[in-house]
């Protein structure tokens, strides 16, 4: 299985889109820490077409520790959600985006 990593995008960038490698890089920085800092704040991103990233609180809660069967709390914490778009649904699927499945 094949990994896209940050120096991947950034060679496609470069490739694609004519900036320099340095620029490609910065350009992806610049754009991954946006996305991280308005995910900080909690606000939600939505990439159209690709999805939405959110954040969401969860509460405290007991869970279990599945060796002993000890109860152990599990503090309150924040944790990141994508919802992937239709569009990427059906092409993750090999659909037409929009394609009803009834057809």
């Amino acid at each position: 299985m094949l990994t896209i990593t940050r120096a991947h995008i950034a060679e496609m960038i470069y490739t694609q889109v004519g900036l320099s490698r340095n620029e490609s890089a910065d350009l992806l920085e610049s754009v991954l820490d946006r996305i991280a800092s308005r995910l900080e704040n909690g606000e939600s991103v939505k990439i159209s077409g690709f999805g939405t990233f959110s954040v969401r609180q969860k509460g405290r809660r007991i869970g279990r520790n599945p060796k002993t069967g000890e109860e152990v709390p599990i503090l309150p914490r924040r944790v990141l959600v994508f919802r992937p778009s239709h569009v990427l649904k059906a092409q993750v699927n090999g659909q037409v985006p929009g394609q009803d499945d009834d057809e």
